[in-house]
């Protein structure tokens, strides 16, 4: 899988749908930095991802950004995405195939090497290690170094995604110890400061 460098951010939805994120999402992929979109929902029921899905789906199209699901390749195969994600306790890689076909599959790898070389060998198109840093998205069980990131990039060619706590402050760092991507969910979502796009431009 090749990566469009200009397009580094891997971007993660809000686990909450609120009225205005069509219009900020659209902002937000119209500034070319976002290569790829994932739709993690944690709350809602199949019937309201398919809804939800297909208008992301299309906004993602428009600004030819890669449109995966988080957790379920089932609901990936539905809405015709263009792959999904999966983490350690979800659906294992050749069943998923199995699914959704020939299409973009992530393996989370927390910080572990072996974890990464399984992903390698089962032919994952990209590899997530993280957190890097403290977030308020989802509870940490796993912390990630640059160290991992450089260890890896000398076992493989698969895209390396950092994720966790990523910000203004810190993601120069990941991008110069050969993260390929950065996935991004609170800081663009849940800034307080900046609106989203404003958060994405200030990313260079």
């Amino acid at each position: 899988m090749r990566i469009n460098k200009k397009k580094f951010i891997y971007l993660i939805s809000p686990n909450n749908i609120y009225p205005q994120f069509y219009q900020d999402l659209k902002e937000v992929l119209n500034t070319g930095k976002v290569g790829f979109f994932q739709m993690r929902l944690k709350k809602y029921s199949f019937k309201q991802k398919i809804l939800i899905g297909k208008k992301i789906k299309q906004i993602c199209k428009k600004n030819s950004v890669k449109f995966l699901i988080n957790d379920d390749p089932i609901l990936s195969k539905k809405l015709n995405a263009d792959g999904c994600h999966l983490g350690q306790k979800d659906m294992g890689l050749n069943e998923a195939k199995k699914i959704i076909g020939n299409k973009i599959i992530g393996i989370t790898c927390h910080n572990s090497i072996n974890l990464a070389k399984a992903a390698i060998k089962g032919k994952a198109d990209y590899i997530a290690f993280g957190a890097f840093f403290s977030t308020k998205t989802k509870k940490v069980k796993y912390r990630a170094t640059t160290r991992i990131l450089n260890r890896v990039k000398k076992l493989t060619k698969v895209p390396i995604v950092a994720i966790g706590g990523i910000n203004i402050n810190n993601y120069k760092k990941l991008l110069l110890n050969n993260a390929n991507l950065l996935a991004i969910s609170g800081y663009v979502w849940k800034n307080k400061k900046y609106k989203p796009f404003e958060t994405i431009e200030k990313i260079k």
